[in-house]
C-alpha cells in the first residue's frame, strides 16, 4: 500500500514539476522575443531576500538592454573581512567565493593567469553582447531593409515618371575614348567586388530569417560559411579597386563653379532639352565619387579592425578622442566608454560596417540605375571607354572641348582623352 502510494505521489510531482520548469523556462526567454517593458519586482523580491545576489528583475531589464546599476555585483569581488573561517568549507579561498571570481571575471577586474596565450584568452564571460544582439536583429536589419526597399521604389517611381534619358541630338556616328583600359580595370574591380560584398553580407545578416525558412538549416549552413570566406578575401579586392580610382580621379573630382551652374539644372535629368555644362565628371558623378571615397575608407577601416580585432581596435581610441573634444556630450552620450574588452571592439566595429554597408548600397543603386537603364549611351563609357560624341557634348561638353583643344594642339586626327 505505501509502495502506491508512493508511486502515486511521485505520479502527480512529476508532471507539476515539469509544468513548473517550462513556466520558468518562457518567463526567462520570452523577453528576448518580446519586450513586455517594465517588470515589477514581485513581493519579497529584493536583493535582500537573495542575499546580495541579482533578482529576476535585474535578469528581465538586462536582457531588454536596459540600464541598471550593477555596482552590487561589479564590487562584490571578494572582501576578506567576511570571509569564513580557517576550519569552514570557503575558508582556504581567501575570502573569494567561486561566484565572486566568476563575477570579477566578468567585468574584467580579476588578478588572473591564463595558460593560453591568445588574445583575450582571459575574457571568459563578456557582457555586452545582448543590446549588440538586439540592435542587430532589431533596428539595424528593420531600417536597413527599409532603405534599401524605399531606395529601388524611389527608383522605380523616377524612371516611370522621367523615362530612359536619350540622346536628343542626333549620333555623330564617331567617339571620344572616355575611359582607359586601367580607369576601367579599377572601376569594374571596386565595383564588381562591392557587389560580392553586399550580397554576401546580406546573407550574414538576413539569412537566418530569409534563407533558414525556405531553404533549411543545412543549406544555411553552407552558404553562410561560403559566404563569410568570400566576404572576409574578396574584401582585399575591394580595397586595391578602391585606391585605383582614388588615384585614377581624385584630381578630375575636385569641385569647381560650374558644378552649382549643373546642381542649379538638376543635371538635365529631370527635364528634356537641359543640358547643364560638365567637365570630365558632373557634380552628381562627384557626389557619388567622393561618397566612395569618404564610405569605402570607412567600411575599409571597419573590416580591417573585424579581420584584426587584437591589432587593429578602433573606437576606444575613437570614443576617448569624442570626449576629449567634448562632441559625446553634443548628442547626451558622455562619456562614452573608453576601455573596451575585444569582444566589445567587434561589436562596435560589426554595428558600424553594417550601418555604412546600408548607406553605401542605396547610393550604388542609383548609380547603377543611371548607368544602366537610366540613361542612353551611359552604359558605353565603362563597358568599351569609348562614348558617341554627340551623347559626351550634351552631359560633359566642356570635357569635349578640352579634348577637342588638346587634339588640335597635337594635330592629332585620333579621338581621345
Amino acid at each position: 500500500m505505501r509502495l502506491r502510494l508512493l508511486t502515486l505521489l511521485v505520479g502527480l510531482l512529476l508532471p507539476l514539476s515539469a509544468a513548473a520548469q517550462d513556466a520558468t523556462v518562457r518567463q526567462l526567454t520570452e523577453p528576448l522575443a518580446v519586450d513586455p517593458g517594465p517588470v515589477p519586482a514581485a513581493p519579497g523580491d529584493s536583493r535582500a531576500a537573495t542575499g546580495g545576489a541579482q533578482t529576476l528583475a535585474d535578469i528581465l531589464a538586462r536582457q531588454r538592454g536596459e540600464t541598471i546599476d550593477d555596482s552590487f555585483r561589479r564590487n562584490a569581488t571578494g572582501d576578506p573581512d567576511s570571509a569564513s573561517g580557517i576550519a569552514a568549507q570557503l575558508g582556504t579561498l581567501g575570502g573569494s567565493s567561486d561566484s565572486e571570481l566568476l563575477r570579477a571575471m566578468r567585468y574584467g577586474s580579476a588578478d588572473i593567469t591564463v595558460t593560453s596565450r591568445s588574445p583575450a584568452a582571459d575574457v571568459i564571460m563578456q557582457d555586452g553582447g545582448m543590446w549588440w544582439l538586439q540592435v542587430r536583429q532589431g533596428p539595424l536589419a528593420q531600417y536597413g531593409a527599409w532603405l534599401l526597399g524605399g531606395t529601388l521604389i524611389l527608383l522605380a517611381l523616377f524612371y516611370l515618371l522621367r523615362g530612359k534619358i536619350r540622346i536628343e541630338g542626333e549620333k555623330a556616328g564617331r567617339t571620344l575614348t572616355r575611359f582607359t583600359s586601367f580607369e576601367r580595370f579599377g572601376h569594374w574591380l571596386f565595383a564588381g567586388s562591392f557587389l560580392i560584398l553586399g550580397a554576401t553580407g546580406l546573407i550574414s545578416l538576413f539569412g537566418r530569417t530569409v534563407l533558414i525558412p525556405v531553404f533549411g538549416h543545412q543549406f544555411f549552413s553552407t552558404i553562410a560559411i561560403a559566404s563569410k570566406w568570400v566576404h572576409n578575401n574578396v574584401a582585399w579586392a575591394f580595397m586595391l579597386g578602391l585606391a585605383i580610382v582614388i588615384l585614377n580621379w581624385t584630381l578630375h573630382n575636385i569641385p569647381n563653379r560650374h558644378d552649382l551652374v549643373w546642381l542649379a539644372k538638376g543635371g538635365g535629368l529631370f527635364s528634356k532639352g537641359v543640358h547643364a555644362p560638365a567637365r570630365k565628371f558632373n557634380a552628381g558623378q562627384k557626389m557619388i565619387f567622393w561618397g566612395c571615397v569618404v564610405l569605402g575608407l570607412s567600411i575599409s577601416a571597419s573590416g580591417l579592425s573585424l579581420l584584426f580585432p587584437f591589432e587593429m581596435p578602433m573606437f576606444a581610441k575613437t570614443f576617448a578622442i569624442l570626449n576629449d573634444i567634448g562632441a559625446s556630450g553634443w548628442v547626451g552620450l558622455a562619456p562614452l566608454p573608453e576601455q573596451l574588452a575585444a569582444q566589445e571592439e567587434m561589436q562596435y566595429a560589426q554595428l558600424w560596417h553594417a550601418i555604412i554597408a546600408f548607406v553605401f548600397m542605396a547610393m550604388i543603386f542609383a548609380h547603377i540605375y543611371l548607368g544602366t537603364i537610366g540613361m542612353e549611351g551611359a552604359f558605353d563609357a565603362m563597358g568599351t571607354g569609348e562614348v558617341d560624341e554627340q551623347w559626351a557634348r550634351e552631359h560633359h561638353g566642356l570635357w569635349v572641348d578640352e579634348v577637342k583643344a588638346r587634339q588640335a594642339a597635337s594635330g592629332s586626327a585620333t579621338p581621345a582623352e
